[in-house]
């Protein structure tokens, strides 16, 4: 059979599922079936390759995770070994006495060239093995996936509370939100198998003592009693066999140890090991220096090995010099795109030329000005996301609201402070804050459980107790319940607040064409009717801005449009058509309030109260309250509202048609939480439970 026949069948084996359990059928024949020792030397080889490339493929894979099998692969070479242990233990018993090729070659050789035929030498270097193995890899080992476990466990809540942010603030997709949790648990999985799977080489190391005793003691006695051979025949032939026996098996154990150790305490980075090693210690070109100076000094001094001091130090002052002109050439060609002159400078010598309508700047529909130190932020070639989170802020907004979002203009102001931000819609300032690009932002949502070190701060999105802390503190703010999200997230989780709660400001006659020209190619008949037939488009325009001021999608520009072709007959007033095409939207409305439950929980006014406000409404003089009462209203709303938030149930409040517009101007700022809803806006197929009812 060829070598490409028998990779192609080990691979349909392994698709069908019958590898793993062919393998544990044959450590258990192993177990069972006396064995030859040719194929002894076969499973001794294959065991020390499989420990090679298992120790080779950790060295190799850029992240933990990428060897996720590997508490599965430890356990079984870890039974492969045992198999073999007890296979071995039985073939030096039987025929040992009949000289040391008895057992296969591979133990002969391990126990004739390795310790040279001495015995002595043999459990020396045996026991070395095992002290490096049990006491030194293997317990270190052990006790980090202990601890990395535990940390692990505990940060999941943390981890998950910061992928909800992400996603809420528009940050991931769903799908790439469903990643990062698996992701998630992935880890907390793979962990907790490495702290089982690292017992299971513990247990090896000590098995591999008592099976090195047993065998020195059975072998004596079975080559003295049995086979009549002296006393020191029977103690050099066997003590020699079941050293060499214990060495083919301990050196493979000890690779395993170190391939776990070496697994538990590198760090998830996007690099192999190498790579790491190469950056962090030889990259450093002080070191690499200061070593060569002391291993100079060392060579001079009379009586030390002068040659050998000399070249190491001759080989570390070279990697200092080539590590030195990399760094240079780096930075040379970092600086090179700076060196451009900054946009909208004027060229050297150049001519003064008349003004012009070019040189007035319009107004940016939405503008994100930032201080200099948060520039790294936005700069791609220096590692910023932000640009990369703006866009995915843009999108998400766009999907919820209906129309295109926008670009943001992003510039520096030096007039900023250097960690400031300021963020403007249609050239007003709409909001701004500080934020540090070198810390993480914790953020108490609310029952955490302690305080971290760090500067006390506000979520500015929400207004939240916040804490600015170092990043390497990061899983252990996660682990107390906090929210820890980095500058680039906080910036962007701000302006999507504040684009969607100035959503009615951003859109204008631009967008709303667009949006009419799209629907126009799935309903021709029905924009040709509306505009500019049966309404003016600005008419068109301020209904849709009323939509936004009162948080309603304008997704379904359908049923908007076909309600306002409806109703223009009889009214062109935006006032009067919103209340209409809120009606006809009112069971998005209301799912978008309560989900899918069929139960609406409502607040509503004392009748006294209502009849009152509605006779004040009705009377023509304005829409103004009385500001005491306004005032008294907004105050009972308000409390009632956060008492509703606190149970998990949305604040709504269930009035009369002709009031709805009024009292969701009043409570718009006053309770910004709370849903005003008519009463001919709620479908028929829900529910209508009242918890409280308002009065005076």
């Amino acid at each position: 059979m060829s070598d490409k026949t028998l990779s192609m069948t080990l691979v349909e084996f392994g698709r069908e599922g019958l590898a793993v359990p062919l393998l544990l059928m044959v450590i258990l024949a192993m177990m069972v079936l006396p064995l030859p020792p040719v194929l002894l030397d076969l499973l001794f080889t294959f065991n020390i390759s499989l420990s090679l490339v298992v120790i080779l493929a950790v060295i190799y894979v850029k992240r933990p995770l990428e060897f996720a099998a590997f508490p599965t692969v430890l356990l079984g070479a870890t039974l492969l070994r045992l198999a073999l242990n007890v296979a071995s233990t039985r073939v030096v018993l039987l025929h040992g006495h009949t000289g040391p090729a008895s057992a296969g070659h591979v133990i002969q050789s391990f126990g004739e060239f390795v310790i040279g035929g001495n015995y002595a030498v043999g459990i020396v270097v045996f026991i070395i093995l095992v002290i490096i193995n049990f006491m030194v890899v293997t317990k270190g080992a052990g006790r980090v996936s202990e601890v990395t476990a535990r940390f692990t466990l505990d940060a999941m809540p943390g981890k998950q509370m910061a992928i909800d942010a992400d996603l809420n603030a528009g940050l991931i997709t769903n799908a790439e939100a469903t990643v990062r949790r698996q992701e998630v648990r992935e880890e907390a999985d793979f962990y907790g198998s490495m702290d089982g799977a690292s017992k299971f080489v513990r247990g090896d190391a000590m098995a591999g003592i008592m099976v090195v005793v047993i065998n020195i003691i059975g072998g004596l006695a079975v080559g003295t009693l049995q086979h009549g051979l002296s006393f020191g025949e029977a103690g050099k032939l066997y003590t020699v066999l079941t050293i060499g026996d214990g060495l083919v098996a301990q050196i493979p154990g000890l690779l395993l140890s170190v391939a776990v150790a070496i697994l538990v305490t590198r760090v998830s980075r996007s690099s192999d090991m190498s790579q790491q090693v190469g950056m962090q210690i030889f990259g450093q070109p002080k070191a690499l220096g200061v070593a060569a100076g002391v291993l100079a000094a060392m060579g001079l001094i009379p009586g030390m090995p002068n040659l050998a001091f000399l070249l190491m130090a001759l080989l570390c002052g070279a990697g200092a010099v080539i590590s030195t002109r990399r760094r240079d050439l780096a930075a040379s060609q970092a600086k090179k795109p700076e060196a451009a002159a900054p946009a909208g400078a004027p060229p050297p010598n150049a001519e003064q030329k008349e003004l012009s309508w070019d040189d007035v700047e319009a107004v940016d529909a939405i503008g994100l000005e930032v201080g200099y130190r948060l520039i790294s932020l936005v700069n791609k070639t220096q590692g910023g996301e932000l640009m990369g989170r703006i866009k995915g802020v843009r999108k998400k907004l766009s999907e919820e609201l209906g129309f295109l979002v926008p670009a943001v203009h992003i510039r520096d102001n030096l007039d900023l402070g250097p960690t400031q931000y300021r963020i403007s819609i249609q050239g007003v300032p709409v909001g701004e804050a500080e934020v540090y690009p070198e810390r993480d932002l914790a953020i108490n949502p609310g029952g955490v459980t302690g305080t971290i070190a760090g500067t006390p701060g506000k979520d500015p999105a929400f207004g939240l107790d916040a804490v600015w802390i170092d990043k390497s503190r990061r899983e252990q703010a996660q682990t107390q319940g906090y929210t820890v999200v980095d500058a680039s997230t906080v910036i962007a989780t701000h302006l999507s607040q504040l684009l969607n709660a100035h959503a009615h400001e951003i859109l204008g006659h631009e967008e709303v064409q667009q949006m009419l020209a799209r629907l126009q190619k799935t309903a021709p008949k029905l924009v040709e009717e509306l505009v500019p037939k049966a309404l003016p488009l600005s008419v068109v325009v301020k209904v849709l801005q009323n939509l936004l001021l009162e948080r309603v999608p304008i997704r379904n520009l359908r049923t908007i449009a076909e309600t306002l072709a409806e109703i223009a007959p009889r009214t062109q007033d935006p006032a009067a058509l919103t209340p209409a095409v809120r009606v006809a939207l009112g069971r998005s409305i209301v799912q978008g309030i309560t989900g899918l439950r069929q139960e609406l929980s409502v607040m509503t006014l004392d009748p006294q109260l209502e009849q009152m406000l509605g006779d004040t409404v009705g009377t023509g003089e304005g829409v103004g309250i009385e500001p005491g009462l306004a005032d008294r209203l907004c105050q009972s709303l308000g409390e009632r509202a956060r008492r509703l938030e606190v149970t998990g149930e949305p604040a709504v409040l269930l009035v009369s048609a002709k009031l709805r517009p009024t009292l969701a101007r009043l409570l718009r700022h006053a309770v910004p939480t709370l849903n005003v809803l008519a009463f001919n806006e709620v479908p028929e197929s829900r529910r209508i439970r009242v918890v409280a009812a308002v009065g005076r």
